[in-house]
């Protein structure tokens, strides 16, 4: 019970670090500003994570964990191409607006030391692997129009990770409406007429 209650609250602070990283921007929300958010010290913060850099090393990990996870579920369906990227594009909305806050996978990763950094984009090219594989099933299915798979998936990708840049949370759309959206628009565009 005490370790899930620990990984409660280290969820709690990574949500609340990735909203003071997108008001501020990693380098300008501090270690104070994260904990007193949560009502808690600097010093209770440290006890679960070290450093500001562990802390945007971990956004990184549990979002790309989640949809990592998310696609081994797609993968392992027998629905079709477009219903699994439709999946995957409606959940990754999700997991950017409402789960961390339109800040953890945009962040810029440089910002970490080398050995994190690879760890991370390590992860993140696993994810896009899995939606290039994706995209190329549906193009041999003849379901979705020829092209290059990787092209692409930068192009739906960069959309969805832009979101944060433009996305109110205060604003009329929801997260739901922008996930259906973006999927119709992204996966709609790459289908046969």
């Amino acid at each position: 019970m005490a370790k899930s209650a620990a990984t409660d609250r280290r969820t709690d602070i990574l949500k609340s670090a990735a909203a003071a990283f997108r008001r501020r921007g990693y380098h300008g929300a501090s270690v104070d500003e994260i904990a007193s958010a949560l009502e808690m010290t600097k010093g209770n913060l440290y006890y679960y994570f070290t450093n500001k850099e562990e802390i945007l090393f971990a956004c990184h990990d549990y979002s790309l964990d989640m949809l990592l996870a998310l696609m081994a579920d797609v993968q392992a369906e027998g629905s079709s191409p477009e219903a699994k990227l439709r999946k995957l594009v409606l959940a990754f909305v999700h997991l950017i607006l409402d789960e961390l806050h339109g800040t953890a996978l945009t962040l810029d990763p440089e910002a970490l030391s080398p050995v994190l950094f690879k760890r991370v984009i390590a992860k993140r090219d696993q994810f896009d692997q899995g939606v290039r594989a994706i995209i190329q099933q549906g193009i041999d299915q003849g379901v979705f129009k020829a092209g290059d798979p990787k092209l692409i998936e930068f192009a739906m990708m960069g959309a969805v990770n832009w979101i944060p840049k433009w996305f109110d949370p205060q604003g009329p759309a929801t997260s739901d409406q922008i996930g259906t959206a973006f999927a119709d628009y992204l996966v709609g565009g790459l289908l046969r007429k």
